[in-house]
């Protein structure tokens, strides 16, 4: 590996992040499974769009697609499921996006391992608090009654721990409150560090 080495284009973030007028980040939703992390990002990956901001969502499900279909559900594929989005979600913060993933990501190592691959500011961690026996009612996948059932091995927040975040820059419960008022709690934490315009926004709105 010694040979490889990163080329510093002429072009760089600060660049592109200026061409776009925003400052690229991730911002990275953990919680348990029917948590509302993949609504909750979408809703606002909508609203920065339609403010004419530029975004990418990197979804659980989308990735596993693609980018990640060799992968199963193991510890060690997990762990490299979550890697290899970090690894692409930095290459997309680097060209200047506001970039949204959706991962449970149960172990604080693991979202500290992603953190560490950015900037300072540059990732914000959005803990999608809502509790257990919330989303186990909502349980859209049928995923939790087949954990229940034994059917689904380490199941996060069942026979699998999820160790809650204790230094999340924002924490959210779905349960609480309307859709709107989540996103735009959001929108306005953007706009408070300068991520985004607040004027822009607000002429948009």
């Amino acid at each position: 590996m010694s040979d490889i080495v990163w080329h510093q284009h002429s072009i760089d973030q600060e660049s592109r992040a200026l061409l776009k007028g925003q400052s690229p980040v991730l911002l990275w939703f953990t919680g348990l499974s029917g948590s509302g992390k993949s609504t909750l990002a979408g809703a606002l990956e909508r609203a920065l769009y339609d403010a004419g901001f530029h975004t990418y969502l990197l979804d659980g499900d989308n990735v596993r697609h693609g980018l990640c279909k060799d992968l199963g559900f193991s510890a060690d594929d997990r762990d490299e499921n979550l890697r290899r989005v970090g690894e692409v979600a930095k290459l997309m913060v680097d060209a200047g996006l506001v970039v949204l993933s959706a991962f449970i990501s149960p172990t604080k190592e693991e979202r500290e391992r992603v953190r560490g691959l950015f900037d300072e500011g540059r990732f914000i961690e959005v803990h999608v608090s809502t509790p257990i026996e919330v989303c186990e009612a909502r349980d859209p996948k049928g995923l939790y009654k087949k954990a229940r059932a034994g059917e689904i091995k380490d199941f996060t927040g069942i026979s699998a721990p999820y160790e809650t975040p204790t230094a999340a820059e924002l924490t959210i419960d779905t349960n609480k409150g309307d859709l709107a008022s989540q996103v735009s709690a959001l929108l306005d934490y953007l706009a408070a560090i300068q991520v985004i315009d607040g004027a822009k926004l607000k002429a948009a709105g």
